[in-house]
């Protein structure tokens, strides 16, 4: 497998869909290449904060202090 070829697979990776020869040839190119492990760490990072910041947008203190932000200017 080659870097390309496992930027292009890194969606179905992280979704488990890949086929077994493909996640088989997927992984052990990643253990060889330092490349490629670090821009697999970058990705997992990247989908955890996403994942991470819509929980917090969520949460009852940040959505009210959000819309104090927003109705700010609207009070001057």
């Amino acid at each position: 497998m080659t870097c390309k070829e496992l930027v292009e697979l890194v969606t179905e990776y992280f979704d488990g869909v890949l086929p077994e020869e493909q996640r088989a040839a997927f992984d052990a190119h990643v253990a060889l290449c330092p490349g490629c492990d670090f821009y697999l760490e970058q990705m997992r990072t990247t989908i955890q904060l996403a994942y991470d910041t819509r929980e917090l947008e969520q949460q009852p203190e940040v959505t009210a202090l959000l819309a104090e932000f927003r109705n700010w200017k609207a009070r001057e």
